[in-house]
């Protein structure tokens, strides 16, 4: 056995025909997806929602190329990783035993104060493009729009940043998604 298929996990033997994906992220050598059929494929491609994907036709290495491959391997890849050997069939892989060296985690960045030059100028920024508004207000309602609504509708739009922040930070995410934002009332 070469490798198990990334979906079903069937076998794939040394010079076996099987299928990669086209997107590099599923051919990177630590990840090293492979497929033993074309449906297999497919489902991996419908489980990470590939934009533009395609599967490709390979065949396996034989025996001697993959050791030849692993022990290429084993050189550049220092202490982070341990290639995985070919496993005979019929018999128990034996465990490998990884050890992670990783730089310790960076300290996090501490809150921006109501005093910091940064959150004054961002207060200070008009969050409205005041062109589409009164276009908006204009299309909608046949009515005019003052340059001072734009201020006001600046300062709701910081604080449903604000939540939206704060959200997104009880979940311990460093990225506001589109659920962290409060939804209006209508």
């Amino acid at each position: 056995m070469w490798l198990k298929c990334s979906a079903c996990r069937a076998e794939i033997g040394f010079g076996e025909v099987h299928w990669i994906c086209s997107v590099s992220t599923c051919n990177r050598s630590r990840t090293r997806l492979v497929f033993c059929s074309v449906s297999c494929w497919d489902s991996h491609v419908a489980m990470l929602r590939h934009r533009d994907a395609w599967a490709v036709e390979e065949r396996s290495p034989t025996a001697e190329q993959w050791q030849r491959e692993l022990a290429a391997q084993a050189p550049e890849s220092g202490p982070t990783t341990v290639p995985r050997p070919a496993v005979p069939v019929g018999s128990a892989p034996t465990p490998v035993v990884r050890r992670i060296v990783a730089e310790p985690a960076p300290s996090p960045t501490p809150p921006i104060t109501a005093t910091d030059p940064i959150l004054r100028d961002a207060e200070r920024d008009m969050m409205i493009v005041i062109s589409k508004l009164k276009k908006y207000i204009k299309d909608r309602s046949g009515f005019n729009c003052s340059d001072a609504v734009g201020d006001v509708l600046s300062e709701n739009v910081r604080a449903l940043c604000d939540e939206a922040i704060r959200a997104a930070a009880r979940d311990e995410r460093k990225t506001v998604l589109d659920r962290d934002v409060p939804r209006p009332r209508r």
